[in-house]
């Protein structure tokens, strides 16, 4: 069977969406053909780079882009939010490609107040742990429209 196309798009493409389909590289890759932006680009987050480090998953050598930065060929079979900022900023898919969202907290911003390393790196954690649960439940939780 082919795989299913699914774009995680977050705000920078720098932290969630990153962590996503690493993710689904790691977890899903018989069944996922995974793709990540943002609606702008960031910039990788080193501290989401380090977190998925801490159990061997390296997306150091990625980097950050937006989808007119995606190969113009790939239709998505699901594009899925994992912020509210880019679910009200998703730009136009083809009406074949069902968009979902499915919001997740922002790290950097959690971690903004942090006054050691262990708490800056705790919310990172948190959702990256949230993201692998999210995961392994795809493709078979997904449905579209």
């Amino acid at each position: 069977m082919p795989k299913i196309k699914i774009l995680f798009l977050c705000t920078g493409n720098s932290c969630r969406s990153q962590m996503a389909e690493a993710w689904a590289r790691e977890l899903k890759k018989d069944s996922i053909e995974p793709y990540s932006a943002g609606i702008t680009a960031h910039g990788l987050n080193p501290d989401a780079i380090s977190v998925m480090q801490e159990l061997d998953i390296d997306c150091s050598g990625w980097h950050s882009k937006t989808t007119t930065q995606l190969p113009p060929q790939i239709t998505f079979d699901f594009v899925i939010t994992l912020c509210d900022n880019a679910s009200e900023s998703c730009p136009f898919f083809p009406a074949t490609t069902a968009v979902i969202h499915k919001g997740f907290d922002d790290p950097p911003q959690l971690a903004r107040q942090a006054a050691n390393e262990t708490e800056r790196l705790a919310p990172y954690r948190r959702v990256r742990d949230e993201l692998k649960t999210y995961i392994l439940s795809l493709p078979e939780s997904l449905t579209k429209p």
